[in-house]
């Protein structure tokens, strides 16, 4: 299905939902949204002009009848909440929130502007929403996973790439609260596997160094880097460190095998960051977070580095290579 095509689809989402007396955006009137994102605003360039896209598509334009506030944190966790208490004040429509540690710093920012988050990995045991159906309260949005066991397939993916992989370092940022509902998938999978898990954390590139200095001490044979989009603004440099590290590394984002990474496990970030568009879109119209039902992925795609995998001097296994759905030379 093409972009234009997937974003009518979504159109029916809660459908059912939508207030009969809903009316369409006032004639005239200029709507201000809220963007809060916790990498650079560079980072994320190519999934943010998908979203622009997918708003114009529904006759939002940024500069005629939207304004749209950006707040980045920069890779800095712990700015989210003054960013999001900002966006308060001014009062905007409706808040869009990257990654679970941005919906949640919007969340304790407000209990009645509707915010429309994108990527966290279980927002119900997050305290986002009720439940996917019925959010039930001022957020709704699109999950980053089906749910948190796709960390332990991750953590699969790897061992299977690397037969001979007995211990792991899991690379967090202990600012990202929804690390906590990742790492128990992984480590019930790493006890299925027999593989040891180090736990290393960096809060920025600052602590890259000494991060990957932990895990040549403990001599780590491979590193999974947690899902949360605070390292994204980083990518290049965990990819060189993981390389001269001779890490094989798996990711949660496509762009950082982009950025040479050697794998990722993941959903395509650009689609959906775009499929948030029409929660907006409703939300602007009349419909309550609380009735739109919350998106899940169905699809996930295995990308891997052949050009990585030769510097890190692994020849993959065809098992795995065969399951790729996509490899970069």
């Amino acid at each position: 299905m093409n972009r234009r095509g997937s974003v009518l689809a979504l159109l029916a989402l809660g459908a059912a939902a939508r207030p009969l007396g809903a009316k369409a955006q006032q004639a005239g009137k200029v709507y201000r949204i809220g963007y809060l994102s916790a990498p650079t605003r560079a980072s994320v360039e190519p999934g943010l002009q998908a979203f622009l896209r997918a708003l114009r598509e529904l006759g939002w334009v940024e500069g005629q009848n939207l304004i749209i506030e950006y707040r980045w944190a920069e890779g800095k966790v712990e700015r989210l909440p003054d960013l999001a208490a900002e966006l308060v004040r001014l009062k905007v429509d409706v808040i869009v929130a990257p990654a679970g540690s941005a919906a949640l710093a919007a969340k304790n920012a407000t209990s009645s502007i509707p915010i429309v988050m994108i990527f966290p990995s279980d927002p119900v045991e997050m305290g986002l929403i009720a439940s996917l159906r019925r959010p039930g309260g001022n957020v709704t949005g699109t999950t980053f996973t089906p749910g948190p066991e796709i960390f332990g397939k991750q953590l699969q993916i790897l061992k299977e790439a690397i037969p001979g992989t007995s211990r792991v370092a899991i690379l967090s940022n202990p600012a990202d609260l929804s690390f906590a509902l990742q790492i128990r998938e992984v480590e019930a999978a790493a006890q299925s596997l027999r593989i040891r898990i180090q736990h290393v954390e960096a809060r920025g590139p600052e602590q890259f160094d000494s991060a990957f200095a932990a895990m040549a001490r403990e001599r780590a044979d491979a590193l999974l880097v947690n899902g949360t989009s605070t390292f994204l603004a980083f990518r290049a440099s965990l990819a060189e460190l993981a390389v001269k590290g001779r890490l094989p590394t798996m990711y949660s984002f496509r762009e950082n095998v982009e950025a040479g990474g050697l794998m990722a496990y993941a959903v395509n970030m650009r689609d959906f960051v775009e499929r948030a568009a029409p929660y907006v879109d409703k939300i602007l119209k009349g419909a309550k977070p609380a009735d739109l039902p919350v998106e899940q992925p169905t699809k996930f795609v295995l990308v891997i580095n052949l050009k990585t995998a030769k510097a890190l001097g692994l020849t993959i296994p065809q098992s795995v290579l065969s399951r790729a759905d996509e490899l970069i030379q």
